[in-house]
């Protein structure tokens, strides 16, 4: 019998105030007991609209049925058949606006908690005692590479490896997850999570080679000659960022996000016991309102800034990121400048930033995708008192491949150019993820990886 409350079960967390100083994951994590009465609230519907919301499918309601019967592994195997992250997804989905936007449960109160059961049960698999034997597929003799060790690339290498493939990731940095390592903080998304669910692939067979930058290692050319790979999946992620291109932006203390969030989640900066080298920050501004502002954001926060600031031209009706990383960031005392557009960096005479000049803003018509444009309100541009400034306006794919790859197409953004199968223009070569769309979730990444497994499948039985 479905339990008629209104509203979600809260996900107990850490004390905001003391979150603020250190990089302990900030959400806790259902209890069983938690779990259990989360999972009471679904109505088991028989035609069920949140599993249309989710990119890999999973098999939403049977899952839950099984968390409300206790029997936690058969819900663990429910969600694990088609979602190869399951630990990933239940902390760093935007499920708000994709599975629950489209519970029932959410027309009269809250959607049921999808993503924080998904988390429950994947964690509570992972910190069993006793370690399943993972299966090794037995071999089917063709070989696919994978180029990219992020959502799309380890979601991609896992199906093809069920499938029987040989299959062999190629990943440039010196740790493979991609976005999971280098971009999630921490306290959002523990690595030691992300180690294991990696860890799970290679127990199936996935073979990883670390270091190896495609376009200059080796080339998609030579992974089909030399290397003798029937199909090739590009998940290669967009981790190029982009700047401002205002006066100012090359002084010392601007920094794109990826830079600070690379140095403190892939290289440990925040940690004492690592090398890596990080500039203390005092009063800091954020350019941009998505996920990974919010991210660097609460990261510069941790590492001692008094105060930092998220600037943005739009209102809090616009703001991009997910509704809890909001509300996490601003609990955690991080200060909101809306409707306010950086037009300058200033700095000193020994070349470091001082401040960074805004211009107020006021929302006119809606833009092509629906959203109020920005308008700057004339002779209201104001200077902010800051010491260091972080660049978050999005990222693009790296442009290596498209300058060593014949054969490809790629769109105005840099973009390679798939179809809804994740087919490119050149025979054998799929691609999916930011490298395909630009920056988006983690989940579409993934669900993308899916698709060019299925497709790379179907490709090479056709050959045969």
């Amino acid at each position: 019998m479905a339990d008629m409350s209104l509203t979600k079960n809260p996900m107990p967390e850490q004390d905001p105030v003391e979150r603020a100083c250190n990089f302990d994951e900030v959400a806790l994590g259902y209890t069983e007991e938690l779990a259990r009465a989360e999972a009471k609230r679904c109505l088991n519907c028989r035609d069920p609209h949140c599993r249309q919301g989710c990119p890999v499918q999973v098999r939403i309601p049977e899952f839950i049925a099984k968390v409300n019967e206790g029997d936690y592994d058969a819900a663990y195997e429910i969600i694990k058949s088609t979602n190869s992250l399951p630990a990933v997804c239940g902390r760093v989905c935007p499920q708000e606006k994709q599975c629950e936007s489209k519970c029932v449960r959410g027309i009269k109160g809250e959607s049921v908690g999808i993503g924080r059961l998904e988390r429950f049960v994947a964690d509570r698999h992972m910190n069993r005692e006793e370690k399943e034997e993972i299966k090794v597929p037995e071999s089917n003799g063709h070989k696919v590479a994978v180029i990219g060790s992020g959502p799309s690339g380890l979601t991609c290498a896992g199906d093809l490896r069920k499938l029987g493939y040989d299959v062999t990731i190629y990943e440039s940095l010196h740790k493979a997850g991609g976005v999971l390592v280098y971009g999630i903080p921490q306290f959002r998304l523990p690595k030691e999570i992300v180690a294991a669910e990696i860890d799970n692939l290679k127990a199936m067979g996935v073979k990883i080679i670390t270091d190896a930058i495609i376009g200059k290692s080796i080339t998609v050319d030579e992974l089909f000659e030399s290397e003798g790979y029937e199909a090739v999946f590009i998940g290669s992620g967009a981790g190029l960022p982009q700047f401002l291109h205002i006066p100012g932006e090359n002084l010392l203390g601007v920094y794109s996000a990826n830079e600070i969030l690379t140095r403190t989640n892939l290289m440990k900066a925040y940690r004492e016991d690592y090398d890596t080298p990080i500039k203390k920050f005092s009063r800091v501004a954020v350019v941009g309102a998505g996920n990974v502002a919010m991210d660097a954001a609460r990261v510069a926060k941790r590492l001692g800034a008094e105060h930092v600031y998220i600037t943005y031209r739009r209102g809090r009706d616009e703001l991009p990121a997910r509704k809890e990383e909001v509300e996490h960031a601003e609990a955690e005392g991080i200060e909101f400048n809306l409707l306010n557009n950086p037009c300058a960096i200033h700095g000193d005479e020994n070349g470091h930033v001082t401040g960074i000049e805004l211009i107020r803003q006021e929302l006119g018509e809606p833009d092509e995708k629906g959203r109020r444009k920005p308008v700057a309100v004339e002779g209201s541009n104001w200077v902010l008192d800051v010491d260091t400034v972080i660049i978050a306006i999005g990222t693009s794919p790296n442009p290596l491949i498209k300058n060593t790859t014949e054969g490809l197409t790629f769109t105005r953004k840099g973009g390679i150019e798939a179809d809804d199968n994740g087919k490119t223009a050149r025979e054998g070569v799929f691609a999916g993820g930011d490298a395909v769309t630009g920056s988006a979730t983690v989940i579409m990444a993934m669900g993308a990886g899916k698709t060019g497994a299925k497709s790379i499948d179907e490709y090479i039985k056709a050959k045969k």
